[in-house]
């Protein structure tokens, strides 16, 4: 083994509810075995992630094992640090989700996704920001985020990622329409509809491709916007769905550095699991943010690793 790699200054966040995870315990032993160094934080309360690794500037490789919510609260503590001082990011998957490491085709497996965090190469990719928040995967705005808050941790734990179909179909019903204003470099639109989805990565809800498009290193975010579709419409809404056109009168797509949402009413935005509410917002592509490790095949760079 290199004796660089040997020497490396690594800590792994671990979320404390998989903290009782046999596999990855074994992992990590495996890895001490040979000769690396990792040191374990593992999360009480909500916020611990975030400080933990806020105090990582001197740490060469920083880990994060959890879900989507965990990720997220790490990228807010790598922010934190100035963009010298923020650590490689590697990612075990332990959530419900983990819509953002299966986007980017990390390993489920707990070995060998720590395989890939002590082993791969490490590049640099986006962060998106909403007013003062970040996001390394999607925001989705209005009735998107409507499901995910409203989904329970019980229901979670008990049907996984279907829990946000479940959910989603009984809150359809009755779906809240948000009316406001969509700014971006070229354009403005004002209108009204149920989601709006903005993506660094493509995926959420447990799988659902909504920014199918999406690159986490090309600086710009993919913003999904569905209006009111009428019965009658159906059809035309499937096939703007497949084409993904700027232009669709139903289902409209672009790609932008930036994007501002004015809404008539505070509107709730669900940020990589996590759930706020904003008067207005403005998202930003903030490019090369940090460094993170993927594998060769990374489906979500703009070009593969050779």
């Amino acid at each position: 083994m290199d004796t660089k790699a040997r020497s490396r200054k690594v800590h792994l966040i671990l979320n404390g509810k998989a903290a009782g995870n046999d596999a990855l315990r074994v992992a990590i032993v495996q890895q001490r075995e040979v000769g690396h160094r990792i040191d374990v934080r593992v999360t009480w309360e909500k916020g611990d992630a975030r400080g933990f690794a806020s105090e990582a500037e001197e740490v060469d490789l920083l880990i994060a094992a959890g879900g989507d919510g965990t990720l997220n609260e790490v990228v807010h503590g790598l922010m934190d640090l100035s963009i010298d001082g923020r650590p490689a990011l590697g990612v075990v998957p332990l959530g419900t989700a983990n819509d953002f490491a299966t986007g980017c085709g990390i390993p489920r497996d707990p070995e060998k996704a720590l395989t890939l965090c002590m082993e791969g190469r490490a590049l640099p990719i986006d962060v998106g920001k909403a007013n003062d928040h970040w996001f390394l995967n999607v925001a989705s705005v209005g009735f998107g985020a409507e499901v995910t808050a409203a989904t329970s941790p019980e229901l979670k734990r008990l049907l996984g990622p279907v829990a946000y179909a479940v959910m989603g179909a009984i809150l359809a019903i009755n779906v809240h329409q948000y009316h406001g204003r969509l700014t971006m470099p070229d354009r403005e639109i004002t209108g009204s509809g149920p989601v709006a989805i903005v993506g660094n990565g493509r995926q959420t809800g447990g799988g659902v491709q909504v920014a199918p498009r999406a690159r986490i290193d090309d600086g710009l975010l993919d913003v999904l916007v569905v209006r009111h579709i009428p019965a009658t419409a159906l059809l035309t809404a499937a096939r703007e769905l497949q084409q993904l056109s700027p232009d669709g009168e139903y289902i409209s797509y672009w790609q932008t550095p930036w994007a501002e949402v004015h809404p008539d009413e505070e509107i709730p935005v669900n940020l990589d699991g996590e759930s706020v509410k904003f008067s207005s917002v403005r998202y930003e592509a903030v490019p090369s943010a940090i460094r993170l490790i993927v594998p060769p095949h990374c489906p979500l760079l703009s070009a593969t690793l050779s």
